[in-house]
């Protein structure tokens, strides 16, 4: 069978297995909605939680990243990787032990203010929507080059997927669902790193393949070293970046993680504090077995790329790039009339375009794996950007529906007035996700680094001084979260979005220039900035402001000793 028959079964089967848990886990009140009712197992939750983590970024483009990148694309394995650990060791069991749902109502009734509560959702909705345009860029992608059909049409099929089983189910259909999206995507993620290992190197654990010698000779990495810089690329296991680029984007990466609201929300869907430590553990297992392939499926796809096109003949191009010449993401154009494709860093003889994003979904293509594998794989890549997707337009909803209007405007809504509420949230966050994954600020890992920036400078400092500071205040959070959040947006705003926007490109006419950055911050990094101001103002506001009051001290204190059930408070 060919591709888009083998697409279709797969793509399929996989849709109707997520329909059919929402229909079967779907959420009969805001508890199920909002916690999957606290019921959770941690085997499940563990899970659950790598699917969420493990986005379109993770599964699609962060493999492409260092294929392209080498060395200074592991800024993104590092960071997310140690951001997960910061995640699970210093934050889950204390926010837990709080039991609140959502980051905004821990902001809110830790800084015993609507206007923090009300800062923080505005803080959770930029960090969500940015997030999710990546992952609804990835779902384009996918079905752009698998179904045959344009980006945008494939990201209007991803909205109305995830719009049934994000509405339908809430957090209880989303949880259960995203533990058979964990199944697809790793095991579609293993398979094709498994095939190219054993047919390059002979050693079917790519881990160690990486590593190896090719049976055709040499070390993998010293021929990719030897073949891009011939190209005039930096060598493959050299670093491009200036090194305070580099620690500044793995701290926002890092950090960022800490105050994702998607993630976080996980902790309270299990029964007690010991549950969200074990839950914790399984998923940083779960994590590992991507995060270790990662750096050997982009090693073996440039390997195969370049081998592949370089100095090959226009005229009888690899079947791969036709096939992915109709998505437009992949251009070839004979400069110099020779007939050859030429892949070189010079921009003005490059002859060859690849979009970064396209690397891990191409690669059973580019080694001529079975089509069922090809079909696989991009299966997995929707589970990863679909489950992430409903996890963010879940907080969102949430963020909306019980931080808006039941915590802040209509305090006197019902349950089932709160839970139609939530659902009609879900659904306009589902369209501006649409809008923002046809129209994205960038490839998907940038986008989603972005992501993380955003939360790093707003979220990050208020959580972790709201739970190791007593006399940390609302001021300061307050003043803090906004300072942060604004000098970041800007900062991106500024060198990312301005130049690319025609009516708006006056703002900043050199466009992202790296001699013009901060320091020589990049974008990407610059969240670690924003943090630093967060701190800085948070800290200096609350010396300067009335201390907590008692009651808000000792509930500190308490929250510092994570035992007991911590069984969610915010339901009704």
């Amino acid at each position: 069978m060919d591709i888009l028959t083998w697409t279709y079964i797969i793509v399929g089967l996989t849709f109707a297995l997520y329909i059919g848990i929402a229909v079967w886990a779907r959420a009969g009140s805001t508890k199920d909605f909002y916690v999957a009712g606290g019921g959770v197992s941690p085997l499940a939750n563990g899970m659950a939680t790598a699917a969420d983590w493990m986005s379109a970024a993770s599964f699609i483009s962060m493999a492409g990243l260092i294929s392209f990148m080498g060395y200074d694309g592991s800024v993104y394995l590092m960071g997310w990787t140690g951001g997960y650990v910061l995640l699970a060791l210093l934050l889950a069991p204390y926010l837990r032990k709080f039991g609140k749902f959502t980051v905004p109502d821990f902001v809110g009734d830790r800084y015993y203010s609507k206007t923090a509560r009300l800062v923080a959702v505005i803080c959770a909705i930029f960090v969500s929507f940015t997030y999710v345009a990546g992952q609804m860029r990835g779902v384009g992608i996918v079905f752009s080059r698998f179904l045959e059909v344009e980006i945008e049409t494939g990201v209007v099929i991803g909205m109305i997927i995830v719009l049934f089983y994000a509405v339908l189910g809430g957090m209880k259909g989303i949880t259960y669902t995203q533990v058979a999206q964990f199944c697809v995507l790793i095991f579609a993620y293993m398979v094709p790193a498994i095939f190219i290992s054993v047919m390059l190197t002979g050693n079917p654990v790519p881990q160690i393949g990486l590593g190896s010698e090719l049976k055709e000779g040499g070390y993998l990495l010293d021929k990719l070293d030897g073949l891009l810089t011939e190209l005039g690329f930096v060598a493959y296991t050299d670093s491009s970046k200036a090194t305070i680029d580099v620690f500044f984007i793995t701290a926002a990466l890092m950090v960022g993680t800490a105050g994702l609201p998607h993630v976080i929300v996980r902790f309270f869907t299990v029964p007690r504090v010991k549950d969200a430590r074990k839950s914790a553990g399984y998923a940083l297992v779960f994590i590992a077995i991507l995060y270790t392939t990662a750096p050997a499926i982009g090693a073996f796809g440039m390997y195969n790329m370049l081998s592949t096109t370089s100095n090959q003949p226009i005229a009888s191009m690899p079947q791969w790039v036709s096939n992915w010449q109709k998505t437009g993401l992949i251009g070839v154009e004979d400069k110099n009339a020779d007939g050859l494709i030429q892949y070189v860093q010079n921009t003005e003889q490059n002859e060859l375009t690849i979009d970064k994003d396209i690397m891990v979904l191409a690669n059973p293509e580019i080694a001529q794996l079975p089509n069922w594998v090809v079909a696989l794989v991009a299966a997995g890549g929707l589970a990863a950007a679909l489950s992430t997707a409903a996890g963010l337009l879940l907080v969102i909803s949430t963020s909306i529906a019980h931080d808006l209007l039941k915590k802040s405007f209509t305090p006197n809504i019902s349950e089932k007035q709160e839970l139609i509420a939530a659902r009609l949230a879900a659904t306009v966050a589902v369209v501006v996700a649409g809008y923002f994954g046809i129209n994205p600020p960038g490839f998907v890992a940038e986008v989603v680094a972005f992501a993380f920036g955003l939360a790093a400078a707003s979220f990050f400092p208020v959580i972790i001084m709201g739970i190791f500071s007593k006399r940390m205040n609302k001021q300061g959070a307050i003043c803090g979260m906004i300072i942060g959040l604004v000098f970041t947006i800007a900062y991106i705003f500024y060198f990312k979005l301005a130049p690319t926007i025609e009516s708006l490109n006056w703002i900043n006419p050199g466009g992202n220039d790296p001699e013009r950055w901060w320091f020589g911050i990049s974008p990407e990094g610059i969240g670690t900035l924003g943090m630093l101001f967060n701190f800085i103002v948070s800290f200096v506001v609350s010396k300067f402001t009335p201390p907590p009051p008692i009651e808000i001290q000792e509930l500190v204190e308490d929250i510092r000793i994570p035992r007991g059930a911590g069984a969610a408070t915010a339901a009704h």
